[in-house]
């Protein structure tokens, strides 16, 4: 940890410690969180368990088949669904970790057996971004003495990560799995409660679209009735393609 010297007339001590926020910018205002470690996978989760499912049933609702087999389709996909999504977030993150991992221990080897050179690569770092050459060198020598510290700041410039906040696997698959089953199950729910046809499956499902857009719109520039109406045409079109082609093949067989 280290502290700064407030400036002239200014009495306020700032305290700085590796890989956390100085509180002076802290205190003037805050970020969202833009690190993604649970909120990508739980809204791609919940837009794909709205939009495969609801694409799913009106695909077989075409075929003109009974409700009992809407029901059956419409669960067996929220279960295959969540568990594929669960699997595959947490490989993919998994995935992503370990190799961020493996970089980190190389620039940590190279900081411990080259620190000549990463000083350099720091000097040169800030004299890139307008530093005079002889602060540039004073800033590198002060950075380069905690070695961790050194290993965040080369992280960050090279790598683009925080060492300290590598997304969780374990997170991004439970998000997936829970996100992706409560959006898949709007459009079955109608049929749960009794209803025996599909337009309110459907417009369960939409709203549904429509809502989560509107609360991704919380954590993006977008407006809220911009995003959910993209969610609402999207989910819509999917539907009305897989009820097409549901009818189409049914007629088919039929």
């Amino acid at each position: 940890m280290e502290r700064m010297s407030p400036r002239a007339g200014d009495d306020t001590e700032i305290t700085l410690r590796p890989g956390a926020p100085n509180s002076a910018h802290t205190a003037n205002h805050t970020h969202r969180d833009v690190s993604g470690g649970w909120l990508r996978p739980a809204v791609f989760g919940a837009m794909d368990g709205l939009v495969s499912n609801l694409a799913l049933m009106t695909g077989v609702a075409g075929g003109d088949v009974e409700r009992h087999v809407i029901v059956i389709t419409g669960l067996a996909g929220l279960a295959s669904g969540a568990f594929s999504m669960a699997a595959g977030e947490y490989t993919s993150v998994a995935s992503q970790r370990d190799l961020v991992v493996a970089e980190l221990e190389v620039e940590r080897r190279e900081l411990r057996h080259n620190p000549e050179d990463e000083r350099r690569e720091l000097v040169a770092l800030y004299r890139g971004r307008g530093l005079p050459h002889e602060l540039a060198e004073e800033v590198a020598e002060h950075l380069s003495k905690n070695p961790e510290q050194a290993l965040e700041i080369h992280a960050r410039e090279e790598l683009g990560v925080d060492p300290g906040e590598l997304p969780s696997p374990m997170i991004a698959a439970v998000s997936s799995f829970g996100s992706f089953a409560v959006g898949a199950l709007l459009p079955v729910l109608p049929y749960l409660l009794g209803a025996s046809a599909l337009w309110p499956a459907v417009v369960v499902a939409l709203l549904g679209l429509f809502l989560c857009g509107a609360v991704v719109s919380k954590v993006t520039a977008r407006p809220w009735w911009y995003s959910g109406l993209r969610q609402l045409l999207l989910g819509g079109a999917a539907a009305a393609v897989t009820y097409g082609l549901g009818t189409l093949f049914g007629v088919a067989v039929g």
